[in-house]
């Protein structure tokens, strides 16, 4: 009997043991597998790539279709078959998890072709480096429309985006900035939507651009430049007048007959276009001496109006 109860007890020690033994390797294969999923994890999720310019606007769903349906709602009749929804996704897969530096023109064509609509011929007004005056005088004179004013700039004037190849395929800390590389997303929508605003241009077409700039008002490698004016059918524009405006109180560095303009009408004469040039429209100055009443530029014929 000693014999067999000693028997049973190493029988439940190796017993025992064995499942300790179990116990611990399914606890370092365990641990193992842990790491090696955690490692492939972080692979799978990199950081984002670092740019040098802003990221993503937050919110970027919501703002733009709630400026979809805004735009929608002021009753622009030729736009009552628009599917805000629609446009968000198309603008939604144009970019996301994709590299910002990669975009093309085919991404964002989906996008064009669901938000394009005519623009009223005498109505389409450019412009470079007069952003805010531009903007200012559009919204005060509702016969004239900038690309911002039109439904597709109005959604996305202002806001930034670019995806990123990692999770969650959206770029919120930074986006490219346009010097950064040719194709950014942002760079490559703007130019297109210029081309788009620019070929649909007819009747007497308006330039807006900034005098007071010092290296000149005309630039080739500007938006308009570049792209806009290049785009211009002269057979459906019958007219492009320019308008030079200089800041109240700031420096005249260009004119109507300044070298830049020069080189503007010449590149617009090749192509057969008829130019004028005022230098500081008047209009669009009286908006200007709203924030500058008492400057000596924007005096209206004092000597008419003094008491005899």
């Amino acid at each position: 009997m000693p014999s067999q109860r000693g028997s049973a007890r190493r029988r439940q020690r190796c017993v025992l043991l064995a499942g300790i033994a179990i116990l611990l390797i399914a606890l370092v294969l365990a641990a193992v597998l842990a790491s090696v999923l955690t490692g492939s994890k972080e692979e799978a999720n990199p950081e984002p790539l670092r740019w040098q310019g802003r990221g993503t606007t937050r919110n970027l769903r919501e703002i733009v279709l709630g400026r979809c349906y805004s735009y929608l709602a002021e009753g622009h009749a030729e736009l009552r078959d628009k599917d805000c929804l629609k446009i968000w996704e198309s603008l939604k897969a144009a970019f996301v998890h994709k590299n910002p530096c990669n975009a093309t023109t085919e991404d964002y064509r989906p996008l064009m072709e669901l938000t394009s609509h005519p623009v009223p011929c005498n109505e389409s007004l450019f412009w470079s480096r007069t952003y805010d005056l531009v903007h200012l005088y559009s919204k005060c004179n509702h016969h004239f429309l900038t690309l911002e004013d039109t439904f597709l700039g109005y959604m996305l004037d202002g806001l930034s985006w670019c995806g990123d190849p990692s999770a969650p395929g959206i770029n919120y800390e930074s986006c490219p900035k346009w010097s950064e590389c040719e194709r950014s997303s942002g760079s490559v929508f703007w130019k297109m939507a210029s081309k788009m605003f620019a070929e649909a241009a007819c009747g007497v077409v308006h330039v807006m651009l900034n005098g007071s700039i010092e290296a000149g008002a005309f630039r080739t490698s500007s938006v308009f430049g570049s792209v806009e004016i290049f785009n211009l059918n002269p057979d459906k524009v019958s007219e492009i007048r320019i308008w030079l405006m200089n800041d109240i109180g700031g420096p005249q560095s260009d004119s109507c007959s300044g070298y830049s303009i020069k080189k503007l009408r010449n590149i617009l004469e090749e192509r057969n276009f008829k130019i004028t040039c005022e230098d500081n429209y008047r209009p669009v100055q009286l908006l200007q001496c709203v924030h500058n009443p008492d400057h000596p530029d924007c005096n209206l014929c004092i000597s008419s109006t003094e008491a005899p």
